[in-house]
């Protein structure tokens, strides 16, 4: 599995702690910025990462800012990207089984590094479930290319 990570200025400690954190997994990572001292707006990165996912050419990705709201909301403007902020392990489970969020949005303002630690261990043992959860992915998916037309 090969991850896209990106953050603002906000959340540029926690996403190098993540980056840490996924070279102990062994799980390979583009690094989409910010970089250290930039200040950028995270709508531009948030674009970017979700793009990329979009494309296909990320499977899953992570995206760090002050509350990981902006990024969320960002992310999910881009059609078939479905992001969630996660500040508990059950809604990073849940992300994953019930929702195939392809993306994983974390607040450096809101929660500790080992925290962020857990919900992404968690996120990245998930699979999605389909089941019941199956249609109802399905109808997001529609509702997005309904209202996305490229």
């Amino acid at each position: 599995m090969k991850i896209a990570i990106g953050c603002d200025e906000a959340a540029y400690n926690l996403k190098v702690e993540l980056m840490k954190y996924l070279d102990s997994l062994g799980i390979e990572y583009d690094d989409f910025g910010s970089k250290a001292g930039d200040v950028v707006l995270y709508p531009d990165v948030a674009e970017a990462v979700a793009l990329a996912v979009a494309q296909g050419k990320y499977e899953r990705a992570i995206l760090t800012c002050g509350t990981g709201i902006g990024m969320s909301i960002t992310a999910n403007k881009i059609p078939g990207v479905r992001a969630a902020v996660c500040h508990d392990v059950f809604s990073a489970e849940r992300a994953r089984k019930s929702n195939n969020a392809q993306i994983i949005c974390f607040g450096e303002r809101v929660i500790g590094v080992e925290l962020a630690k857990a919900l992404l261990k968690t996120w990245l043992n998930c699979d999605f479930a389909g089941g019941g959860s199956a249609p109802k992915v399905a109808k997001i998916n529609e509702i997005d290319q309904k209202y996305h037309r490229c």
